[in-house]
């Protein structure tokens, strides 16, 4: 069931030559079945406690058990007596939750420039780049954006709209822990909207508010080129994966209320599209004049907007050589993208599985 918005995004990309900046990478359709760990909750909310069961013979089953590395989902038969299936999630039970996505992604276009995608990218983006990789502490293990402090730290602001957007599948499907749900929701958001392939494994666990990572990790778009090296040289990124990275801008906008700036990166804010580089290169920004923070606007149309931290892609010699061949080409731009995007996913994640084990989710009609 396609909205109106995600067709006319897909007819637009159908009607554009093969040349142009605007293709799309082609997508691959390997699975491959990982065994992985989770823990399960038959609760709604952002608990994730297992639940228990009492048979009539006496006997206590715990609601998840752990063994071999691989969880344990307990159903109830029918009847007075009960029996235990050990459930462990195949690639068909991760397509379902993706296709499930992707299906809210298409009936709620209600948002912004009509999805909800963008605002999914950058909260799969956010639990991520918390990694600190000195300590080992941060990332996307854990979820734990849940909880205050994290939740309320500035870079957050607006996330809950993500957060809970995936509550109804996270009911639907409570054997998937936070942590997964909210990277897959990432990866299907950019696949979704035109954008690459991502290939993607599960294996992360939720964590309480201990774990909790402190202000101050994620970049702050009013700074210049050091800070940005500073923030992504902790995560262990290099210079070429920075701009790769900086290329999410392609989707969504900047929200006044949120973050302070306002306004789209470029015209298709909800086609993932290399046009970020390519307007970033080619237009001249002028300062916008306005009480808020530090922003620039396209002398074109005066409509579009970067920040500190995108005009410093261009400023910057080492930055400016990855945005001029990712302007050039754009399956140079997706293919990395990809792979760095990936990298971001997984920052600390005791995974159990290899990387081959990877598996690319089929992307619906």
């Amino acid at each position: 069931m396609a909205s109106a918005a995600r067709s006319a995004s897909r007819a637009f990309l159908r009607s554009t030559p093969a040349t142009s900046s605007f293709r799309p990478a082609v997508r691959s359709s390997r699975f491959v079945l990982p065994a992985q760990g989770f823990r399960a909750s038959s609760r709604r909310g952002y608990a994730s406690e297992a639940g228990q069961g009492k048979s009539s013979n006496g006997l206590l089953w715990a609601g998840l058990a752990v063994a071999g590395g691989a969880g344990a989902f307990f159903y109830l038969n029918a009847g007075d007596s009960v029996s235990s299936k050990e459930f462990v999630p195949a690639q068909k039970d991760y397509q379902k939750v993706y296709d499930e996505i992707a299906r809210r992604l298409a009936d709620e276009t209600d948002y912004d420039d009509g999805s909800y995608g963008p605002v999914l990218v950058r909260l799969a983006w956010h639990a991520s780049g918390t990694y600190d990789k000195e300590t080992g502490t941060g990332g996307s293990n854990g979820a734990t954006m849940r909880f205050a402090p994290e939740s309320d730290h500035g870079a957050n602001a607006g996330l809950k709209l993500a957060r809970d957007f995936l509550e109804p599948i996270k009911k639907q499907f409570p054997w998937i822990t936070y942590s997964d749900l909210w990277t897959l929701a990432g990866a299907c958001a950019i696949q979704e909207l035109g954008g690459p392939a991502i290939p993607w494994r599960p294996g992360r666990q939720d964590k309480d508010v201990a774990a909790c990572t402190p202000d101050g990790r994620l970049p702050d778009a009013t700074k210049d080129h050091k800070h940005v090296r500073d923030i992504f040289y902790r995560m262990g990124f290099n210079d070429q994966e920075i701009v790769a990275l900086m290329g999410a801008h392609a989707l969504g906008r900047a929200h006044a209320d949120r973050s302070g700036f306002d306004g789209p990166w470029d015209f298709s804010p909800t086609v993932f599209t290399n046009e970020f580089f390519r307007l970033l290169l080619d237009e001249k920004w002028q300062q916008k004049k306005w009480n808020g923070p530090t922003q620039f606007t396209d002398k074109s149309t005066g409509t579009l907007m970067m920040m500190p931290t995108d005009i410093a892609m261009v400023k910057d010699k080492e930055f400016k050589k990855h945005v001029d061949r990712y302007t050039k080409d754009s399956d140079v731009f997706f293919k990395e993208f990809s792979d760095v995007f990936v990298k971001l996913l997984e920052l600390g994640v005791p995974f159990t599985t290899k990387a081959e084990d990877r598996y690319v989710f089929k992307t619906s009609e």
